[in-house]
């Protein structure tokens, strides 16, 4: 009798033991099967007001499409003039530095050899002898009229008062080359320089020779830009070309600065180069002295105008090589009731769920995103807060618990 009590009783205190333990056991499958949700992250009441959360909902906005592309600043050709010397001669005089502002017509070399007074001299003789090779053959002509002279005299005569005649033209072509006034010349006035001027206002880039240097004709002596017309000059790869479109909007920066400037497509190449792109000439909204040609720009350029879904930038996150929002957890459908009694005994906690994205074209802190089917467009996303959110999930998952 006493052994079966005891077998009895032994029997109560383990089947006490087992349900004691299902209860835990049971709850512990219950967390497990909470947890199977990785894109889900709830916050406390506290972490919602430290991590700035603050939910929005998706806008439709006018957004631009945009090219980037690179380029440089660049000068019309009639705008960058070379200067040098007609003839080679040595540089008497000089004073322009490189950056020097210059008028048009400004004095800006003068140089100096012998050649240039030995030219002016055969002027003078072949201006003289023509004199008198006129002369002579209207003298020839009228003894040729009364049946004087031969035919041979008066051909002779010709020929040579042509020849000078062109030699004389010649001499005085070169000579306005060199800024040598004939007139004053013929008047007895022989200089031993000459005159090099500015043919356009415009500020010295480049300064290749100092006092004393002999120039040839194809040395360049100095180099002077009009950087009133300015334009960027752009490269645009083959497959944005058909976007491409004259008067669209391009900004642009350059170089080690974040000013953004504008300018807007004036010209498009109609040649593709070795690398697959054309030249896109863009012409600059307003004058600013601090650029410089050469300088390298990167920009962008609006092409056509959309109304799409855009969501700020910052409410796009980066995971796993892919974009995703947040969105409060119940409401991607519309069922508010239901996210209320999913959680029901969960007062002051805060549920996110996020979902995957596809974004397009950004403008002025917004971006265009393609969104999942079936999304509920009045749901609510985060639109501040979305890293700390993406933050707290991560650091869950390393924990290996709930994002709480």
């Amino acid at each position: 009798m006493k052994t079966t009590n005891y077998i009895f009783r032994s029997l109560i205190a383990l089947a006490i033991l087992l349900n004691a333990c299902g209860e835990p056991q049971e709850t512990k499958n219950s967390g497990e099967h909470h947890d199977e949700e990785p894109d889900m992250v709830e916050l406390t009441e506290a972490q919602f007001k430290a991590a700035g959360i603050q939910t929005g909902v998706v806008d439709m906005r006018t957004i631009s499409g945009t090219i980037s592309a690179s380029g440089l600043l660049d000068v019309p050709p009639q705008s960058k003039v070379s200067i040098s010397a007609p003839m080679g001669g040595f540089v008497k005089s000089t004073d322009l530095l490189q950056g020097s502002r210059v008028e048009k017509g400004q004095l800006v070399a003068v140089m100096q050899h012998p050649d240039y007074i030995q030219m002016q001299q055969d002027y003078l003789q072949n201006v003289s002898q023509l004199e008198f090779l006129e002369a002579e053959y209207e003298r020839q002509e009228q003894l040729s009229k009364e049946n004087v002279n031969a035919t041979k005299s008066l051909q002779q005569a010709k020929a040579n008062y042509n020849s000078t005649k062109a030699a004389v033209e010649g001499l005085r072509a070169k000579l306005q080359m060199l800024n040598i006034n004939t007139a004053t010349l013929e008047k007895g006035s022989i200089q031993s320089t000459i005159n090099l001027y500015a043919p356009i206002s415009g500020y010295v880039t480049k300064v290749n020779t100092n006092i004393g240097a002999f120039v040839n004709p194809t040395d360049v002596l100095l180099e002077i830009v009009n950087t009133e017309h300015l334009h960027a000059e752009l490269t645009i790869f083959e497959k944005d070309v058909p976007l491409l479109k004259i008067g669209q909007r391009v900004l642009f920066t350059l170089a080690n600065e974040n000013r953004q400037r504008i300018a807007t497509v004036h010209l498009i190449g109609r040649e593709i180069s070795t690398d697959r792109s054309v030249q896109v000439h863009c012409h600059i909204g307003k004058e600013d002295r601090e650029m410089i040609p050469g300088m390298y720009l990167k920009a962008v350029v609006e092409t056509d105008s959309a109304r799409v879904t855009a969501v700020p930038e910052e409410a796009i996150v980066n995971f796993g090589g892919k974009k995703f929002i947040f969105i409060e957890s119940g409401e991607g459908h519309g069922k508010e009731e239901d996210a209320k009694e999913k959680h029901a005994g969960e007062k002051g906690m805060h549920h996110f769920k996020m979902i995957e994205v596809t974004t397009g074209e950004s403008e002025l802190g917004y971006a265009e995103v393609i969104l999942p089917g079936g999304f509920d467009p009045d749901s609510r996303i985060v639109i501040k807060g979305a890293f700390s959110l993406l933050a707290k999930m991560k650091n869950s998952e390393e924990e290996g618990g709930h994002a709480h």
